[in-house]
C-alpha cells in the first residue's frame, strides 16, 4: 500500500446531494428514452411457508428462530453468504449489557443470552466490566467469525429454510396484505409465498416498497467502515502510552483522518488484533444505492490511511497492520417505519414502563452528529436502572400482517440513539418472530394482537419480561 493510495480522496466529500440513477429515471417522462420499460412476467415461486423474514442479521435469525420454535415454517432471505448483519458483516462485535445499571437484576435474556452462552463455550467470547459510581455496566466483546458459525447452527437446527446470496427485490401486495416476497439469486428471478413477514432489512426496504409510511431524519447518523488490525499489542509495548483512538486523529500524522470519533474491541482468541470503528463518513444515505457505493469507497481510503499511519510511523515501513476489512459498511439510520407508537427519549429517560414492552436496555443516548466530530450522549438518571421498548413501535401503520425489527424501529432522534444497538434490536427480532406466529394462529392482523399473550410467549422462551 504506498501513501499515494492510502491518501487519495475518489470522490467529493460533499455526498448528500447524490440522486440515485433509479430515482432519476422515476422522475423521468415514460417515453424518456433513459426509461427501460420491462415486459410483464411470470415469476415462479420457490417456497411457501408461514413466515419469511427479510434480512438475515441476528435480528433478522433470531425473529426466524423464535417463530420456528413455535412451529411456524419459516424462510430467510439475506443478501450476504452469511448471517449476522452488522455483527458479522461489518465487524462490530460487541453486544451490550444484560444487566440493569445498578447489576441487581438481569434485563436481557432469550436468543440473545443463548447466543453468548454458545461463545463462551468455544471461548469466542469475552465479558468486560466498568464499574461506574453507584452503577457499573457491562458488555461483550464476540469473536464475529466464530458467531457466523452458531448463528448457522440456529438456523439448520430450526429447519428455517435460509436464501443466502439473495436479494429482495419486492413485495407482492394484495388487498392491503403482502403475500409474497419477490428474489432474485443465482437461479434468477423467484418468488416466497408466505403468509407473515418480517423487515429487518435495517432500511425498512419491505414497507418502503409496499408504499406503508416511513419517514428520515434531515441529519442521518453517520455510517462507520470498522476493520480489524494485526500488532497491535506489540505497537502498545514498544511505544508507551500509545492510543490508537487519539493517534488516528492527530495532525501531525499526514495521513490522520481529519475529524470523528473512534472506539476499538479485542477480538477473542485472535491475540494482538484489535476491532477498530474509527473511519466515520459524513453526509450520506445508505438506504441510497449509489451513497452507498460512495461511502464504502469513502471508509476504505480512511482505513487505508489508518494501516499507512501505522505502517510509517510504528511499524517502521515494514509489515501490514490490516488482519481483515469488513464486507460492508456499518449503518447506523436511514429510513424508519411509522409505527403505532413512537418512542422517544422521553420514556426513555424517565424510565416509562409499557404495557406492551417486549425489551430492555440501558444503552445511554448516542446520538453521532450527521456533518462533524462528535457525539451527543445522554444518560439514564440513577432512579432510573433500566428502560423499556414496547411492541407498537414494531407495527407499521396499516400494515397488516407485516412487523419491522431492528434499527427501522420508530423513535425520535434521542430515543433511536439508544435502541438501534445489537443487544436491543436482538429483543426486537425476538418479538417480532413470536409476534407473527401469535397473529398466525389468532388469525388477526399484527396491530390487533393480545400483547399479554406476547408478552408470556416471550417469557416462555426464555426473554425477560418485565
Amino acid at each position: 500500500m504506498s501513501s499515494e493510495i492510502a491518501r487519495r480522496e475518489f470522490f467529493p466529500l460533499a455526498m448528500a446531494g447524490v440522486v440515485s440513477a433509479g430515482a432519476a429515471a422515476a422522475q423521468d417522462h415514460p417515453d424518456n428514452p433513459k426509461v427501460v420499460r420491462e415486459p410483464p412476467r411470470d415469476t415462479s415461486v420457490v417456497h411457501e411457508c408461514d413466515l419469511c423474514v427479510i434480512g438475515g442479521s441476528c435480528t433478522g435469525v433470531f425473529a426466524a428462530v423464535a417463530a420456528a420454535r413455535l412451529g411456524a415454517k419459516v424462510a430467510i432471505v439475506e443478501l450476504n453468504g452469511f448471517f449476522g448483519g452488522v455483527a458479522t458483516a461489518s465487524l462490530v462485535n460487541i453486544w451490550h449489557s444484560l444487566w440493569d445499571l445498578r447489576r441487581e437484576n438481569k434485563i436481557v435474556g432469550g436468543l440473545t443470552e443463548e447466543v453468548i452462552d454458545r461463545l463462551r463455550r468455544v471461548d469466542a467470547v469475552t465479558e468486560r466490566f466498568r464499574p461506574a459510581p453507584g452503577k457499573g455496566s457491562n458488555h461483550f466483546e464476540l469473536n464475529t467469525e466464530v458467531l457466523k458459525f452458531e448463528l448457522d447452527h440456529l438456523v439448520v437446527e430450526a429447519d428455517i429454510r435460509p436464501f443466502l446470496h439473495t436479494m429482495f427485490v419486492c413485495p407482492v401486495v394484495e388487498d392491503g396484505r403482502m403475500t409474497a416476497a419477490i428474489i432474485e439469486d443465482k437461479s434468477g428471478r423467484r418468488a416466497i409465498r408466505a403468509r407473515q413477514f418480517v423487515d429487518a432489512t435495517g432500511d425498512a426496504d419491505v414497507i418502503a416498497r409496499m408504499g406503508l409510511d416511513v419517514y428520515k431524519r434531515q441529519d442521518l447518523q453517520p455510517p462507520t467502515y470498522t476493520c480489524i488490525l494485526r500488532d497491535m499489542d506489540k505497537i502498545a509495548r514498544e511505544n508507551p502510552g500509545f492510543n490508537i483512538n487519539r493517534v488516528i486523529f492527530d495532525a501531525q500524522y499526514e495521513q490522520a483522518i481529519r475529524e470523528g470519533h473512534s472506539w476499538t474491541a479485542s477480538v477473542p482468541g485472535a491475540q494482538g488484533h484489535l476491532m477498530l470503528a474509527g473511519a466515520r463518513v459524513f453526509g450520506v444515505d445508505c438506504s441510497d444505492a449509489d451513497q452507498l457505493t460512495q461511502a464504502s469507497l469513502e471508509g476504505r481510503r480512511k482505513v487505508a490511511s489508518i494501516c499507512e499511519l501505522l505502517r510509517e510511523h510504528f511499524l517502521g515501513g515494514k509489515g501490514v497492520p490490516l488482519a481483515w476489512l469488513p464486507a460492508k459498511i456499518g449503518v447506523r439510520e436511514t429510513r424508519h417505519a411509522h409505527c403505532l407508537h413512537t418512542l422517544t427519549a422521553e420514556e426513555l429517560l424517565t424510565g416509562h414502563r409499557f404495557e406492551d414492552a417486549i425489551g430492555n436496555g440501558t444503552y445511554p443516548i448516542d446520538v453521532h452528529r450527521a456533518d462533524r466530530a462528535g457525539i451527543t450522549w445522554g444518560h439514564l438518571p440513577e432512579d432510573v436502572p433500566f428502560y423499556q421498548i414496547p411492541f407498537s413501535s414494531l407495527v407499521p401503520r396499516a400494515a397488516k400482517n407485516v412487523l419491522v425489527a431492528g434499527r427501522n424501529i420508530d423513535a425520535d432522534e434521542g430515543a433511536f440513539g439508544a435502541v438501534r444497538v445489537m443487544v436491543n434490536c436482538n429483543q426486537m427480532g425476538q418479538a417480532a418472530g413470536v409476534a407473527a406466529w401469535l397473529a398466525l394462529d389468532s388469525n388477526v392482523p399484527v396491530d390487533s394482537l393480545d400483547v399479554k399473550k406476547l408478552r408470556a410467549t416471550l417469557r416462555d422462551q426464555g426473554a425477560l419480561i418485565v
